[in-house]
């Protein structure tokens, strides 16, 4: 019953505030945080009956594992403090005359969709309902990357919505011609149906069908080539949108490759799947490190930060072994320290009402505690020691140091292109003048406390990792390696 109530909460959520008058919008936000604080209680009761039986089963439809849990968990927890962010964020937009209580009510309607739509996506055994749940989170954010109602906000949406739904159209093919390649099949498959027959596949035709799906999923998630509309969506969206787009939505989308990826290694028993990914994974980070130099938008300097750790985790599962493990704590990580960067930049943006790097200056006196967690969070998310990516990076890259070790030595290199170009745009906006004018102060209590929180639980579990969450993560990784 817990992965039912946790996959219905913010259904339910989003239906009783569609029912609420805009003019309440105290109420809906106190509905927002309960959902939220619920689902992340949920996430978190889900965890123990996962690992003492191995898979939660709600019905035939519905169940999860080890891994589909550890995602279940990013989600509640990156969307209870994007929730409480949120609160503070619309409460500033109003009170500058930007929103009306209208728009509150439709933005908290969407989001609680969004995170629905996640749920069912990692939630599902069926391979069909996961890509109409992720078509369906494609639907939700397009309204919330418009939300402003801007030319070039409707264009970024319109461009996230044709250039997803056409990848997920390419991912919708490599599903049905999974789902037709066993030999003897009744129904509709599930994922284990789907595993136990791998072997009676054909493998030229397996290997057609992944490619269909690591393109089509892998526009969603992010990699290079497939990622121009990532910047824009990202630069365009509200800062709380913006960070679960990237510490989420992309984590979302690469589970549904994984689990392909489980059922195409079955049938194949080869490295076709890894080389791939290795090779997506690499052209990403080329990617970014070459762009991150010549951006101007501070919100599409992270969306390039999202597209380089996108590639990190498609070389730890393409690296294998130790990388799995590496790459799944790497998944934690980045979601946690990207979503704190999206909110924080929202507060440079209530502060200077501007997302270009030239215009900001002064944020460490501006903004005396969002400007000092904004250069702490880029520490983060760089992988600088002693915080949690350092170790995550560091176990994906001794996985390549057998097989790949020039290739690893050319990754380190573009680690530390991405490090000095996003120290030269953070150093300029942090350590600069004042502007003339501004006073230092930050916007409200609920744009300071959540990511005060989330900082200091970055900070956590970079140092001491509870067991619970570790035996969750070595699950994932193991059940992993064993199918």
């Amino acid at each position: 019953m817990l992965l039912t109530y946790l996959i219905a909460t913010p259904f339910l959520a989003a239906l009783f505030i569609a029912l609420l008058p805009a003019s309440r919008t105290r109420l809906i936000e106190k509905v927002i945080a309960l959902a939220c604080g619920i689902e992340l209680g949920l996430g978190l009761l889900l965890i123990p009956h996962v690992l003492e039986t191995g898979k939660v089963q709600a019905s035939s439809l519905f169940a999860v594992d080890a891994l589909g849990s550890f995602l279940m968990l990013i989600i509640s927890l990156v969307g209870f403090f994007v929730s409480l962010y949120s609160i503070g964020y619309l409460r500033a937009e109003v009170a500058k005359g930007i929103i009306g209580p209208r728009r509150v009510r439709q933005y908290f309607i969407l989001f609680e969709l969004f995170l629905f739509a996640m749920y069912l996506a990692v939630g599902t055994v069926n391979p069909v309902v996961m890509w109409i749940a992720i078509e369906a989170t494609t639907l939700a954010t397009a309204f919330l990357i418009s939300f402003y109602n801007k030319p070039s906000a409707t264009e970024a949406a319109w461009k996230y919505l044709l250039l997803n739904s056409l990848g997920l159209l390419l991912g919708l093919l490599g599903t049905l011609m999974f789902l037709a390649l066993p030999e003897e099949k009744s129904g509709m498959l599930s994922w284990n149906e789907l595993l136990t027959l791998a072997p009676s596949m054909h493998p030229l035709a397996v290997k057609i069908a992944f490619i269909f799906v690591l393109v089509g999923y892998g526009t969603k998630i992010g990699l290079a080539p497939l990622h121009s509309w990532l910047p824009d969506a990202h630069s365009k969206a509200p800062s709380p949108i913006s960070a679960l787009l990237s510490g989420v939505l992309l984590n979302v989308a690469f589970f549904a490759v994984l689990r392909f990826k489980e059922v195409a290694d079955g049938a194949l028993l080869d490295t076709f799947t890894s080389q791939l990914l290795i090779f997506f994974g690499v052209f990403s980070i080329v990617v970014a490190a070459l762009i991150i130099f010549i951006q101007k938008n501070y919100k599409r300097l992270l969306a390039y930060s999202s597209i380089e750790h996108m590639g990190i985790l498609a070389l730890g599962f393409g690296f294998g072994g130790i990388g799995i493990f590496g790459a799944l704590l790497h998944m934690l990580y980045h979601a946690l320290a990207k979503s704190l960067l999206f909110l924080l930049a929202g507060n440079i943006f209530l502060k200077y009402s501007t997302t270009k790097l030239k215009n900001i200056s002064g944020v460490g006196k501006a903004l005396p505690l969002s400007g000092v967690l904004f250069f702490g969070g880029f520490l983060m998310i760089t992988g600088f020691p002693p915080f949690g990516i350092f170790t995550s990076k560091l176990l994906i890259l001794s996985a390549g140091t057998g097989q790949f070790m020039v290739l690893v030595g050319v990754i380190l290199f573009l680690l530390a292109l991405v490090f000095f170009g996003f120290f030269t745009h953070v150093n300029r906006i942090f350590f600069g003048p004042l502007p003339e004018g501004m006073h230092p102060g930050e916007a409200n209590l609920f744009t300071q406390v959540p990511v005060l929180l989330l900082a200091a639980l970055i900070i956590v579990l970079s140092w001491h990792f509870p067991e619970t969450l570790d035996t969750l993560i070595r699950a994932a990784a193991s059940g992993f390696l064993q199918k």
